[in-house]
């Protein structure tokens, strides 16, 4: 589970039109007809051809619950591509994008300042291009450090420095142990 990379989906797929397929065979149907053939959904899902096909002439209704999880997920991975880039599209051009989260934050700075890491519950705008940043790296397929990384720099410039108003010498933030994470566009 990826919990950044979670959360940024969560946000873009709250912007669709249209809720996703909810029952296996319109789920199977719509997957086989975005990837091409039931070959090439069979191997996305680590199934066999016939067993997709069953699925998609309706012999077959319900999944094991570890595919029915698989076949959600890629079918929300597909669904609705337009409202996908064009929200992304808005958050990193104008809209920016609003991270909640709660997790042990810390920094690294000179000697003589006060650098504990404790748990802070945080929910702050970022500006259009930390988000940026943040779709860029996922579409990139960056892993769940990456993101913890960009999401960390953007609460440094944002929180800790506001801006570059205060706190200019903090070398880095520390993103560690978190409990809870959301992302609203």
């Amino acid at each position: 589970m990826s919990l950044f990379g979670d959360g940024l989906n969560a946000a873009v797929q709250k912007a669709f039109t249209r809720p996703a397929p909810k029952t296996a065979g319109t789920q199977m149907r719509y997957l086989v007809k975005k990837v091409g053939g039931t070959k090439a959904a069979a191997d996305l899902l680590g199934m066999s051809q016939r067993q997709v096909e069953r699925y998609v002439a309706g012999k077959a209704k319900h999944p094991r619950p570890a595919l029915a999880v698989r076949l959600e997920r890629e079918v929300k991975a597909r669904w609705q591509p337009q409202i996908r880039a064009k929200t992304k599209a808005k958050a990193a051009s104008t809209g920016g994008i609003i991270i909640d989260a709660r997790a042990r934050m810390g920094y690294t700075a000179p000697i003589g300042t006060t650098d504990q890491d404790r748990i802070r519950h945080l929910t702050i705008a970022l500006p259009p291009h930390h988000a940026a940043r943040l779709f860029d790296a996922q579409d990139a397929g960056a892993g769940e450090r990456e993101l913890e990384r960009i999401a960390a720099e953007a609460l440094k410039e944002v929180y800790f420095q506001d801006g570059g108003r205060r706190a200019g010498s903090l070398e880095e933030v520390r993103f560690t142990d978190v409990e809870h994470l959301e992302f609203e566009l």
